[in-house]
């Protein structure tokens, strides 16, 4: 047995193998522990690893040290860790609870620290420079946004009527000149859904929509859900969701249950205790509690009771049982408990085995010895959020609050390039996207518009392997696409939209998410060259803001602002599951972040950022507060952008040998692309589906007739109609110029030659053919009319119709983007209206044909069969000597022939 170990593995002293990895992970695995013994465990931590030293002889990461949880068994990695804390950097404050801060956050009238230190000692009134404004809370914002429409003052008094004039009325991304019919207007302007009005839950930024609103009261036998609506009494308690807020199934517990070793539940439904039975005293009405049979009989000490494992006597009858690990598939035997079946069970992966289960981590990634979750290596990650006019920075190990980008108007959304150490954001106000290097973002000078010319961005993601910036649009409801660098750029997405908000990208399976909170609200999935479209979440949804991806376990999480909910599924749409859910923790979340077993998410009501534990909901805590409208928000760690092969530069050829744009293809199978090229919007790709031209496609349907008084439209990309005239196309639109009064129409095949005389008369159109129509307009045989090509028109013609006094004009035009190409000579377009006549009259004429020869045919043959009639089809049958001397064995309803009987 020792013999065949494998280096990967571990040799228990009792000849057991098991898997290398798990030696002196603080679980024994081997039956006799030699796996966790000290004699193996003894170690020497390398530089990198902290030792927790004393008998556990424990390594962990160096990064996890002072970073406020206790890692080593000993709690020794989070002593003496105030002697050990180095000083703050150079430019930052250090609060009594040794947590660094940007000197911008101190004395600025908000408890940045966390316990008001840096808002002590602040004796003088904060004063603003000579470019800004200073706003009645305090606040010092540039004097050039004054005015401009939109409130940057907490309390909007830079954009107050007493400074600006006018109604005062603030800026609202939300706020429309008119709502929809199934909208409501708030006061503020802002516009949401009409069902969402009086339903106890402001939407409003004003909460306007719950102004107004009648008091609901229910009847005496009806239950009031938590938001107000009614239900009827019976449906509470019904483990059915029932109420809106899942406020019915709240609270509720079974007290009619009767389970467990100290209750005995009588035959008629009774529930006595366990210590009544067989005390030879009737507690039960029916005596179910007292049988003489089974009174003092061990039913376990006849083989084993027939259970598989533990079998426990009980007063009356016996009960099996089954070890840890293990769970009763019926009544008697025992088999292995799953417990990877619970999403719970690990942080990330769950290894089952019979009667137990272990948990593991993937590559980057090491098991916490005291929590037993999976912890990131290397270096400490940190958040970045946007927080209106800057984007600020937490590093979640050190919590060092710091400004990354300043001076801004109306940051919304962001994203990063960890490799590169780069930002990018949105900014709504000015409606551009911006990039720059984390360390100089800062500096005004070194933010660079990259993407400008937007409606209203408010979603924002970077494919980090291919290098494209993928973004969301709720003005022009699309969804696009445009390098690194912004030099291409094109529309992926833009057929049912209403509301899209969020996106969130999976570079190496070439997968987009984004949320949609419009009218029917939705979370979508699509390949990130905009194809493989499908929904993904559709129901139990109201209001999905911000989605993100827990790259390590696959699955996408999104908040909802109406339901006021954090879920998650997997990214098929399958295994959903609620991670929070309470309008009180949760009052109108925007964005989100996964890390670790971590959640982070942005309040915009309770202007704060939070975090808690994603796997039990539980461990809130808040990060920030008393924030200016805080947005998006990411987290800096290598781990969540993992590298890999850029799709489009795996060759020689660069780009792909696309001449636009590359996008990452979804990886549907292996046998799917790793790519495709796409143009900028306009063009379409060539035949070699790399190269771009330009789209041909129609402007407009092909007609399929004339209509008076509108002119028709020509498309430039047509050459004039010349050559020969296709059938699927051979009716020509005709369209009248407007006159006092519109003249009936007579059909181009009525159309005639003009004489020779009166097609000289055309000038420059000299192979143009003149027609006269030889019935008139209104029936007045006195009326001739006359048409001929226009004069510089390839596409129009004119026809006059002539009495003896006057003269009237009528201008028809043909369509150039029909397709059909129809010559200058007016007798083709004739032609392409009588020719396809032809071959139907033929097709006609020759089913005719066809139908006599076959009845002729068949008259024939019915005259020459010999027919034998039988009862019994056992007699049928044909002779097979020739058609003529063929014999029918059968028995036919209508002739009189003799029958056999059997």
């Amino acid at each position: 047995m020792r013999g065949m170990i494998r280096l990967s593995q571990f040799a228990c002293l009792n000849g057991q193998c098991v898997p290398g990895r798990w030696r002196c992970d603080g679980e024994p695995e081997c039956p006799d522990g030699s796996d966790e013994a000290e004699e193996t465990c003894k170690q020497t931590c390398p530089p990198e690893k902290f030792d927790c030293g004393g008998s556990t002889n424990k390594c962990v990461s160096l990064s996890w040290r002072c970073d406020g949880e206790k890692d080593c068994e000993n709690g020794a990695d989070e002593e003496d860790c105030a002697s050990d804390a180095k000083a703050c950097p150079s430019g930052e404050f250090m609060c009594s609870n040794r947590k660094c801060l940007a000197t911008v956050y101190v004395c600025d009238g908000d408890d940045d620290c966390g316990d008001g230190s840096d808002e002590l000692k602040c004796t003088s009134p904060l004063t603003c420079g000579p470019n800004h404004l200073r706003c009645n809370t305090s606040e010092c914002v540039p004097l050039m946004w004054s005015c401009d429409g939109d409130p940057d003052c907490s309390d909007s008094s830079d954009e107050g009527p007493e400074r600006c004039g006018g109604d005062g009325v603030p800026y609202l991304p939300n706020r429309r000149t008119n709502c929809t019919a199934g909208e409501f207007r708030c006061a503020n302007g802002e516009c949401v859904r009409l069902t969402w009005k009086c339903d106890g839950d402001p939407d409003c930024k004003d909460k306007s929509d719950e102004s107004d609103c009648p008091l609901l009261t229910c009847r005496p036998d009806e239950f009031q859900c938590g938001d107000g609506s009614c239900i009827h009494g019976t449906k509470q308690c019904n483990k059915v969701h029932d109420c809106p807020d899942h406020s019915d199934e709240s609270g509720c517990v079974n007290a009619t249950k009767c389970e467990g070793p100290l209750k005995f539940l009588c035959k008629n439904g009774e529930c006595i205790d366990s210590s009544k039975v067989c005390d030879s005293v009737k507690d039960c009405k029916d005596r179910s509690d007292e049988p003489k049979k089974e009174c003092g009989l061990n039913e376990c000490m006849i083989n084993n009771g027939g259970c598989s494992h533990v079998c426990m006597d009980r007063p009356i009858g016996f009960e099996c049982q089954c070890p840890t690990g293990y769970q009763l598939l019926d009544k008697k035997t025992c088999g292995d408990i799953d417990e990877c079946e619970n999403p719970d069970a690990c942080s990330q992966i769950c290894i089952n085995y019979k009667g137990d289960f272990k948990c593991e981590c993937y590559e980057g990634y090491e098991m916490d010895p005291v929590t037993k979750t999976c912890k990131a290596e290397g270096k400490s990650p940190y958040l970045l959020f946007t927080n209106r006019h800057e984007i600020r920075r937490i590093d979640l190990v050190k919590r060092d609050y710091n400004q990354v980008v300043s001076t801004q108007k109306n940051a919304v959304a962001l994203d990063l390039d960890v490799a590169n150490n780069r930002i990018f954001w949105c900014d709504r106000f000015h409606r551009k996207i911006y990039s720059a290097f984390i360390h100089e973002a800062s500096d005004p000078s070194q933010q660079v518009p990259l993407v400008d010319s937007l409606q209203a961005p408010v979603g924002l993601a970077l494919d980090w392997l291919q290098h494209n910036l993928y973004w969301t649009d709720s003005g022009d409801k699309s969804i696009s696409v445009a390098s690194v660098d912004a030099t291409k750029r094109r529309v992926l997405i833009n057929t049912d939209l209403s509301e899209p908000r969020a996106i969130a990208l999976d570079p190496h399976h070439g997968f987009m998410y984004w949320s949609d909170w419009g009218t029917r609200a939705k979370i979508e999935k699509a390949g990130m060259n905009g194809v493989d479209r499908q929904v993904l979440v559709a129901d139990n949804i109201e209001w999905p803001n911000g989605i993100t991806l827990d790259v390590a376990n696959r699955r996408l999480y999104w908040v909802d602002s109406k339901l006021h909910l954090i879920a998650s599924v997997d990214l098929n749409g399958a295994h959903r599951r609620t991670h929070m859910s309470s309008a009180e923790r949760l009052g109108h979340p925007y964005a989100l972040a996964v890390f670790e077993d971590r959640i982070y998410w942005t309040d915009r009501d309770r202007a704060a950022v939070f975090m808690a534990n994603r796997l039990t909901g539980q461990d809130i805590h808040t990060l920030a507060e008393n924030l200016n409208d805080p947005h998006d928000i990411v987290v800096f760690h290598q781990l969540l952008q993992p590298q890999g092969p850029d799709s489009c530069n795996l060759g020689s050829v660069a780009n792909g040998g696309c001449e636009y744009l590359c996008l990452k293809a979804p990886q549907i199978t292996e046998h799917s692309p790793k790519y495709t090229c796409a143009c900028p919007d306009g063009q379409d790709l060539g035949p070699d589906m790399r190269g771009c031209v330009s789209d041909m496609t129609p402007t407009s349907s092909p007609p399929t007739g004339f209509t008076p008084g509108t002119r028709a439209t020509v498309a430039e990309d047509f050459p004039p109609p010349s050559g020969a005239v296709s059938q699927a196309d051979a009716t020509p639109h005709l369209t009248t110029a407007p006159s006092g009064a519109p003249d009936p129409l007579t059909p181009l095949s009525t159309l005639k030659p003009m004489s020779s005389q009166e097609s000289k008369a055309l000038g420059s159109h000299s192979t143009a053919t003149a027609m006269v129509f030889p019935t008139t307009p209104a029936g007045d045989s006195s009326v001739s009319q006359h048409c001929k090509w226009a004069v510089n028109s390839k596409y129009d013609f004119v026809c006059e119709d002539t009495d003896n006094t006057t003269t009237n004009t009528h201008k028809f035009s043909f369509t150039g983007s029909e397709h059909f190409l129809l010559g200058e000579n007016l007798t083709v377009a004739v032609l392409g209206v009588v020719i396809p006549i032809v071959p139907i009259i033929a097709t006609v004429v020759f089913g005719l044909v066809c139908a006599g020869v076959y009845l002729v045919w068949r008259n024939w043959r019915r005259n020459s069969t010999k027919s034998m009639n039988f009862d019994n089809p056992v007699y049928r049958k044909t002779t097979g000597e020739g058609e003529e001397d063929e014999i029918h064995i059968g028995r036919t309803d209508g002739m009189g022939h003799h029958t056999v009987a059997d």
